[in-house]
């Protein structure tokens, strides 16, 4: 919840403006800003690099849900990603898996494709309970979907407990968690899709530490929070992405 409509179009219109020239082969950009924000920012976007999407979604395709938005409302205005499960939204609006699952088959069903947020808090770390977590997170996103609408997906481990804390996770310990859900996406829909699935980790990546996390195998790019709020450190974690050859 950060960004007015003015905020929101000079701050995208900074980044389109940092990114000419980054081939589209090399690095996938995506901006969620919020929904207010997204007609405009589509029109600053346009024939770029960067590619729209939503931080949040309704599970129903319409109805009496006063102040909700519909997958069709974010496709009419140039959606093309959502934001699902965010860890922001399972802690402050008790977003259950049930509900994630409900919101990702409503997405794929109408053309988005889901951004899938999983990831432990401090306490479940430190009892040793992340494998579990995160694993019952994904299988749950995954209840009742094949392959085909699995491929159009993707993750973004969010250990909570390195969000806003100032703590980030070792590139060995993120490595060590998108290892296991690309062995889940397998056991979901098979070796080709685990191979070409994309895992953003999510945990305060900024300009000093991106280069370090995604060279690890496993991490595909970033979910940016605080660092996407300045069009110089969000551009900057873009370039380090491109460099490898990653997902921004």
């Amino acid at each position: 919840m950060h960004t007015t409509l003015g905020e929101a179009g000079a701050l995208v219109q900074g980044i389109r403006t940092g990114l000419d020239g980054v081939p589209a082969d090399r690095v996938r950009v995506i901006v969620c800003p919020p929904y207010i924000s997204l007609h405009s920012v589509h029109e600053i976007i346009r024939n770029s690099v960067i590619a729209l999407g939503a931080q949040n979604m309704h599970e129903q395709d319409a109805g009496a849900y006063t102040g909700e938005i519909s997958a069709a409302m974010l496709r009419s205005v140039g959606c093309e990603y959502v934001i699902i499960g965010h860890s922001e939204r399972r802690k402050y609006f008790h977003e259950t898996d049930e509900l994630v699952n409900a919101k990702i088959k409503k997405a794929v069903e109408n053309g988005l494709r889901p951004i899938v947020c999983v990831g432990e808090l401090l306490e479940e770390r430190e009892r040793g309970a992340t494998v579990e977590i995160v694993s019952r997170q994904v299988r749950a996103a995954f209840d009742g979907l094949g392959a085909d609408h699995i491929r159009k997906c993707i993750i973004a481990y969010e250990p909570v407990w390195a969000i806003g804390t100032g703590k980030t996770a070792t590139p060995q310990q993120a490595q060590e968690v998108h290892e296991i859900i690309r062995g889940l996406v397998r056991e979901a829909a098979g070796g080709e899709v685990a191979d070409r699935f994309v895992i953003l980790y999510g945990g305060s990546m900024k300009p000093e530490n991106a280069g370090d996390l995604l060279c690890q195998p496993d991490v595909d790019g970033g979910l940016i929070g605080g660092a996407s709020l300045k069009a110089d450190s969000f551009i900057a974690i873009v370039k380090a992405a491109e460099r490898l050859g990653q997902t921004g």
